[in-house]
């Protein structure tokens, strides 16, 4: 990226040189200033997220709702429709996740503009179990929340991890759909960052029966003892065969009991930006990201 200085021609008047008594004019000299470039550096003038969208769809609060995948997302800075829920903060360095209550996924009565992986770009039907493994990391902040008629702050979700039932699984218990519920939930809340995971309802449940998302219920939840507000903070998603492990700024917590080895069963896919917990009128957020990454 340059700013160019265009040529500038001064001009010094008229000059008068007296010779053998005779008085002469000669024309004014030009000077010209040839342009010059100036080079914007990242990092210096302008900063870019550090986020690979490639293994990414993005849904929006609008439509049915829309979906937008790979490649089409790379180009989310140039796309019309996504200007307005997924953008560059250049001052900042960071991807913002905006959304308001609108469309909704059949799932879910709340509305997202939210990151769904995906290992095989513009495909769902890839994906992975606790014993494969994998992790997310990622460093982000609130950027804006609206508040409640009471005054408090409402919630969103900033990162999940979700279950998947396989199409053999889903046909077994008569599923319209693979959906299963989300093992992970983390939320933003009030400046704090709290944890919800699910647990069996029954563990001694039938290997039939607990494919169906009533069998499962949340815990109580963690929250995390640093409030983060509207600062920059850092979270880490770590899972393997029967562990699940939540960090936040250092502070570890870590899932693993037969609720975590049971969810074995599952397909899993990482998702991460904002899914906002509320239908109030006149309500949005916005999350900055600055990192994402995965890996398995």
């Amino acid at each position: 990226m340059t700013r160019i200085f265009g040529s500038i021609i001064l001009g010094f008047g008229m000059m008068f040189i007296i010779s053998c008594g005779k008085k002469e004019t000669t024309p004014p000299p030009l000077i010209i200033i040839e342009e010059e470039e100036e080079e914007l550096v990242e990092g210096v003038d302008y900063f870019l997220p550090n986020i690979d969208l490639n293994n990414w769809k993005v849904t929006l609060p609008i439509g049915n709702p829309l979906e937008i995948k790979p490649p089409a997302i790379l180009d989310y800075a140039t796309n019309e429709i996504l200007q307005d829920f997924m953008f560059n903060d250049s001052i900042n360095g960071s991807l913002d996740f905006y959304t308001y209550p609108g469309a909704s996924t059949a799932n879910s009565s709340y509305s997202r503009t939210e990151l769904r992986e995906q290992m095989v770009p513009g495909s769902n039907t890839t994906n992975w179990t606790f014993a494969q493994g994998g992790r997310m990391k990622g460093k982000l902040a609130m950027g804006e929340m609206s508040k409640d008629e009471n005054g408090k702050y409402h919630r969103t979700m900033v990162m999940q991890i979700h279950g998947r039932l396989t199409n053999e699984q889903r046909d077994l218990i008569g599923e319209d759909d693979n959906n299963a519920p989300p093992v992970l939930k983390i939320y933003w809340f009030e400046g704090s960052v709290y944890v919800r995971t699910k647990k069996l309802e029954n563990v001694n449940v039938s290997d039939i029966d607990i494919l169906y998302t009533s069998a499962w219920e949340d815990d109580n939840g963690y929250t995390f003892s640093e409030k983060v507000d509207f600062n920059k903070f850092e979270l880490e998603v770590i899972v393997s065969d029967g562990r699940m492990e939540v960090i936040m700024n250092g502070e570890s917590k870590v899932y693993e009991d037969i609720h975590m080895k049971k969810w074995g069963i599952f397909e899993n896919y990482f998702k991460a930006g904002n899914y906002l917990q509320t239908k109030d009128e006149n309500a949005s957020a916005l999350i900055k990201y600055y990192e994402l990454v995965v890996s398995h």
